[in-house]
């Protein structure tokens, strides 16, 4: 040991104690509950008696804190522990039911059954068209309506009427598609401002030109999305008509001469005359229209208003209607048709099964009609294909079938199903069937199509693609099977596959085979799915138009993901990776990487232990890392870091030791772009070495010594490669400390000493500040934290014998003298934690030890030689601390000066030798200088009344007339400085 020549003013001697016998002899008492444990106060009242009065009343009062109040009494632990839901899942659960309330409020659906606004928005998203329209209509230009005198109740009805045809009437041509649009929304506005005008017989003429509109098919593509903007309108209308009936009617009360309003459930005869004379009005003058289309349409969407004349009149009017609808002679026009009086209907909730049964027979009978010579000609004039003109159907029909079939008897299925079939066999365009299995399988029950699965794709092989697509059908049917299982899974796929493999358009076929690979994945191990992706990639290899469909393959690979039963078993397929050799764009290949490392991250008990799915996970992630470049956002490196941190922390080679350091090695060098991955991996080593001392019981072999220096070697030449920017310096001393623990565990005292030293020397990197959410804060409570850590490890690493004695030690104090502190507190501070650990340094026995590392409470036995070495360098560190509080002399720094000499006075009770003179004298004048303080600043009471605890405790173990009972005397003063 060297000695100093010369040495500081100020003397510190540690004192020399039983750590075991001084702990044990601390006060402290059994507790049977947690802190946060509600406090229940029960306070007796006794009442004095009086002079009348002989027996004793005594109450029981109970008294609850005010922070138990809100959690009934109970406290926050017990609290969230008798939660079923934690409290976010309960959030989300009752955001659900709100959903759930809302949407069941709406007037008109069925639960289960698709809502009219559902299909109505992905009408006017797919059919839209390029081509110029044509409008006809009476307002020139959308010019405004004007106010005009109401007409005589005199005037005769059909005079009225017979001005609708007298009106002129305007063309506009070359309309676009949202030019057109925007007139019709104008004729919305111009119904609304007639009717709030008193203009009835306005607003019906515009309804009639709107209605006209739908017999217009000259541009065939746009017509189901015309449909529903003129719908809208109807309804429009047929609300305004009703509200209108409505606000005269006042139920009659017998016995006054007033009435009052109608009752939501009212009839017939509730409602006064007068209104049920203009309700007869306004069907008088709908039955006057001429054109069949409009008429047809306005009384149905008037239907509602017969309440107010008969009972039970919608039904039959309805069936009257539909029979109606057999006059029109576009069939498109008539579907829709149809469509409108099912919409009304499930509106009113008036749907008779006859109603609805009818409905469907007649389309059904008439459905050779839709292929008749003129729809045939009017198809070439417009250039529109069959297939594409039967596309036009479904929006219609389904939702015909829809109302009828939906949770019907299988025998209602069974006679819609064989009276479509009848229809099919005997149909003279048999291959245009398509229309009616479309339908069918849109609206049947999935369990009802799994059952009939083979008679279904019997009639879909029938079909052919000159009338409805047949891939579409086989999308449909893959739909309904993805619901519910088919008994003959097998067959089903092995017949239909035979089916799509034959589709030549690459577009068509992924369309299906999106579909089928959720049922692929449902129902059938890694063989299958293996070969479903060797015929998607024999289907599109080397095609052009591979790029076109990405979205495809992307979802088809998701869905496979999500639904696979085994997912380990997916990665060692032959066919994955030339599956994903078909993204040629980069940024494609990228996103489908990273979904699935997401995917997988999200498999928790996965682990990795085949060396051929490691690989297929190891180039997925390689193309992860190499898309990672210096134009990068910070987001983007997060994101992929954690997924291939999560990919490196799932890999386990069990007792494979060797294998698995060795795969880490390859990580390394394979993902060196990634500072957070470089982490995750010295972590994952750290662990392995944990891993061995474990199985080893701390006891190494020469095998398993080497290994473990091998780990070590590994963390400490991966360390330097992580990135000083940000918090990269505080990373590397976290695991340089992190390491250098494991190493002293596993008795690899060289190899601890070289990480020790190496984070001492990345101190002066460490940033004073750091940027956290935009803020800039010190880095110094970091550090602070770090060094308490770093010497409370220091006290059981032993001294290197080539070294002189605690060079870490030192070498830390070196550190902290020269590390540029912004406030001189912190410094102080550590040098506080550095006295308390050299002052354990010097005991008999250290409070704990590393098994199998003798440390130099073993190695110096408490030599004087040491004790005088350490009582040197904690005087050296005495020194510092009290240049510091000579510097917090000044005015505006008292506060700190105060609580700095408060600290060292509670480190030289506690860790000091009193019985030192020089020591003593320097307790009594840091108690004066306490008191000196403590009127220009907020006193530290918590310190002080500690340190007068501790005072007191030692004052009972010693006679007061011991020589040695120095801190009776100290415990004096330092009341006296309090009080005064």
């Amino acid at each position: 040991m060297s000695s100093k020549q010369s040495g500081p003013s100020y003397k510190w001697v540690c004192r020399i104690h039983d750590v075991y016998k001084d702990k044990h002899s601390l006060p402290s008492q059994t507790t049977s509950d947690h802190p946060l444990k509600s406090a229940i106060i029960e306070r007796k009242l006794s009442h004095t008696p009086s002079a009348k009065v002989t027996n004793n009343v005594s109450d029981s009062t109970t008294i609850v804190e005010p922070l138990g109040v809100s959690l009934d009494g109970s406290d926050p632990l017990s609290s969230f522990a008798k939660l079923t839901y934690d409290p976010l899942s309960k959030i989300a659960a009752d955001e659900c039911v709100d959903e759930l309330d809302e949407d069941s409020n709406e007037p008109g659906e069925v639960e289960g059954m698709e809502p009219w606004s559902v299909r109505r928005r992905e009408i006017l998203r797919r059919f839209t068209t390029s081509e110029k329209l044509t409008m006809v209509t009476f307002l020139l230009g959308g010019e405004k309506v004007t106010v005009k005198t109401p007409t005589s109740q005199i005037k005769n009805r059909l005079e009225q009427l017979d001005d609708f045809e007298e009106d002129s009437e305007y063309r506009e041509a070359d309309l676009t598609q949202k030019e057109y649009m925007a007139r019709i929304e104008l004729m919305h506005e111009d119904l609304l401002t007639a009717w709030q005008q008193d203009q009835k017989v306005t607003a019906l003429k515009i309804i009639i030109q709107c209605l006209k509109l739908l017999v217009d098919t000259s541009v065939i593509q746009f017509y189901p999305s015309k449909f529903v903007l003129i719908s809208d309108i109807l309804d429009t209308f047929g609300e305004l008509v009703y509200e209108r009936l409505h606000s005269k009617s006042k139920c009659i009360v017998p016995g006054r001469d007033f009435g009052k309003p109608l009752p939501p459930k009212f009839t017939p005869d509730m409602v006064p005359e007068s209104a049920k004379e203009t309700c007869r009005n306004w069907f008088y003058k709908i039955a006057s229209i001429r054109e069949l289309v409009p008429r047809l349409y306005v009384e149905a969407a008037l239907l509602k208003s017969y309440s107010f004349i008969k009972q039970n009149e919608q039904g039959p009017a309805l069936l009257r209607l539909c029979r109606m609808v057999r006059g029109i002679g576009d069939p498109l026009v008539a579907a829709y048709t149809r469509c409108y009086l099912c919409r009304v209907a499930s509106s009113l909730n008036c749907a008779s099964q006859n109603f609805l049964k009818e409905n469907i027979c007649d389309f059904i009978a008439s459905y050779n009609q839709l292929f008749n010579k003129i729809v045939r000609l009017d198809l070439a004039h417009q250039r529109v294909p069959v297939p594409e003109y039967l596309m036009l159907f479904p929006p219609a029909v389904d939702w015909m079938f829809q109302g009828y079939v939906f949770n019907a008897s299988d025998k209602i299925l069974d006679e819609v199903l064989a009276q479509c079939k009848v229809k099919i066999n005997n149909s003279l365009c048999f291959v245009y069937s398509g229309l009616l299995i479309n339908a069918m399988l849109a609206t049947f029950r999935s369990s009802y199509i799994a059952k009939h699965a083979l008679q279904f794709f019997e009639l879909i092989s029938a079909c052919s693609d000159e009338g409805f697509p047949q891939y579409l059908l086989l999308k449909q049917f893959g739909v309904c099977l993805n619901q519910c299982e088919p008994e003959n899974s097998a067959e089903i796929l092995s017949d239909v596959w035979l089916k799509v493999a034959q589709i030549k358009d690459s577009q068509n076929y992924l369309c299906v085979a999106e579909v089928w690979a959720e049922f692929i994945s449902k129902h059938f191990a890694s063989e299958e799915i293996n070969s479903f992706l060797g015929d998607v990639v024999d289907h599109l290899m080397g095609k052009k138009e591979c790029k076109e469909n990405y979205d495809y393959l992307q979802s088809i690979l998701k869905i496979i993901l999500t639904h696979a039963s085994d997912f380990y078993s997916l990665f060692s397929m032959n066919n994955l990776i030339p599956y994903l050799d078909l993204f040629k764009s980069d940024s494609t290949k990228v996103s489908l990487c990273k979904m699935i490392l997401v995917e997988f991250s999200h498999r928790k008990n996965l682990i990795l232990n085949d060396l051929v799915v490691i690989n297929s996970f190891m180039f997925i992630c390689r193309v992860l890392h190499d898309s990672v470049n210096a134009l990068s956002i910070e987001d983007e490196k997060r994101q992929i870091s954690n997924l291939l941190s999560c990919f490196i922390q799932r890999v386990d080679m069990g007792k494979k030791f060797e294998e698995q350091l060795s795969f880490y090695v390859n990580a390394r060098a394979a993902f060196t772009n990634l500072d957070l991955v470089q982490t995750s991996l010295v972590q994952c080593v750290i662990r392995l070495a944990c891993e061995t001392h474990l199985i080893m019981k701390g006891n190494h072999s020469s095998r398993t010594a080497s290994f473990v220096k091998a780990c070590i070697a590994y963390c400490f030449i991966t360390i330097p490669s992580i990135s000083l920017e940000a918090f990269g310096v505080l990373t590397q001393l976290k695991l340089y400390l992190l390491t250098g623990q494991v190493a002293l565990l596993n008795q690899c005292l060289g190899q601890a000493d070289a990480c020790l030293k190496a984070a001492l020397s990345l101190v002066p990197k460490f940033p004073t500040s750091f940027i956290i959410d935009n803020v800039s804060k010190s880095s110094e409570p970091f550090l602070i934290s770090y060094f308490c850590d770093f010497l409370s490890t220091l006290l059981v690493v032993p001294d290197n014998a080539e070294q002189e004695v605690l060079f870490l030690t030192r070498e830390l104090i070196k550190t902290l003298r020269k590390y540029p502190w912004e406030n001189e507190l912190s410094r102080s501070y550590l040098y506080l934690y550095a006295l308390d650990m050299l002052s354990t340094c010097v005991q008999v026995s250290y409070p704990y030890h590393v098994k199998n590392v003798d440390s130099n409470d073993v190695y110096y036995g408490s030599h004087s030689k040491f004790i005088k070495e350490v009582n040197w360098i904690c005087s050296v560190i005495l020194e510092e601390i009290l240049a510091v509080l000579k510097a917090f002399a000044q005015p505006d720094k008292l506060r700190l000066q105060h609580e700095l000499a408060a600290a060292l006075l509670h480190r030289m009770v506690v860790r000091a030798d009193l019985r030192d003179e020089s020591v003593l004298t320097l307790c009594v004048n840091l108690i004066g200088l306490i008191k000196k303080t403590r009127s220009a600043a907020s006193p530290n009471t918590y310190a002080i009344s500690r340190i007068q605890d501790y005072l007191k405790w030692k004052t009972r173990k010693l006679p007061e007339i011991s020589s040695e009972n120095v801190y009776h005397l100290l415990s004096v003063k330092l009341k006296e400085a309090i009080k005064s």
